[in-house]
């Protein structure tokens, strides 16, 4: 009853506001595809959109189509590049997630050689997810998870690709920088920035701070690494980072880097694919190359 191009006019009259720009936009004449919608509003026996003065307002059905359409038809055109992919294996797209916010700097050192191995290989990265990158995974809206946190599940691989410290960084003449290691205690006066992330997913929090019932005197979030760095150099506050990316920006900021704990808090960047995808080649050289890209 329902079909794709049902979808796609709802679509089309959501962003172009009016049925004759959402025909041309289709190669459709206006009546066309009015006469489409009719046909279906008499098999579903009811009205998708009433005539509002020269505009259109879409029913409750209308409504609840469209917003069915946002989310059937990007999974439509997921399962058309498989398919093409499966004609063609020199093209298609790879859709990246990323649930690692400062690994763009590492991403972009794996992205170069993957392209000019594969020229006709687009590539997408997408960091936030309705529901999580698990479940971008399952309902194939990426096809590789880049997390620090992997959740295992069945149907679902990881692929360790290299292992780094996650460090605390300050101003370079914060007294905590003349520190080897530093204890949680140490860090309860301090103003500590993070990536707007659930501290349940926050290592400083998890691995550090909540173990030894101890808070930083103030938390706030910031979606920008630069940003974040800029704080700190300002002596504005703290922050985490992994080692290899705070090396890169203490060469021309004026900060410093100290281990949490006497151990220090040791992480592994992995890649999560589905299994089904595993021989993919573009998959597996993205793998192939991540691993070789260790920092």
């Amino acid at each position: 009853m329902i079909e794709r191009t049902h979808l796609k006019i709802l679509q089309a009259i959501d962003r172009q506001g009016s049925l004759t720009a959402a025909a041309e936009s289709l190669y459709l004449t206006q009546s066309a595809l009015s006469h489409t919608i009719k046909k279906l509003e008499g098999q579903i026996r009811s009205e998708l959109w009433v005539k509002d003065g020269r505009n259109i307002r879409l029913t409750q059905a209308g409504e609840y189509l469209l917003k069915e359409a946002k989310r059937v038809l990007p999974q439509l055109e997921r399962i058309d590049e498989t398919l093409s992919r499966f004609a063609n294996k020199e093209q298609g797209s790879l859709h990246i997630g990323m649930e690692c916010h400062p690994c763009y700097q590492w991403l972009l050192k794996v992205v170069a050689p993957f392209l000019e191995h594969f020229p006709g290989v687009d590539l997408d990265v997408k960091q936030r997810f309705q529901f999580g990158g698990i479940a971008a995974l399952f309902n194939h809206d990426i096809d590789i998870l880049v997390t620090p946190d992997p959740i295992w599940r069945e149907g679902i691989v990881f692929e360790p690709v290299f292992p780094y410290e996650q460090v605390l960084v300050v101003y370079q003449d914060n007294p905590l920088a003349a520190e080897q290691w530093l204890s949680p205690d140490q860090l309860t006066g301090e103003t500590l920035f993070t990536y707007p992330v659930e501290i349940e997913r926050l290592d400083i929090f998890q691995q550090f701070l909540l173990p030894a019932h101890c808070r930083p005197q103030k938390h706030k979030t910031l979606e920008a690494t630069e940003i974040i760095l800029q704080m700190v150099a300002a002596n504005r506050g703290v922050a985490t980072l992994p080692a290899w990316l705070g090396r890169e920006y203490a060469e021309n900021l004026p900060i410093a880097l100290v281990r949490l704990g006497k151990e220090g808090i040791q992480k592994q960047i992995f890649l999560g694919v589905r299994q089904q995808d595993e021989d993919n080649p573009h998959i597996g050289r993205f793998i192939q190359l991540a691993k070789e890209t260790g920092l």
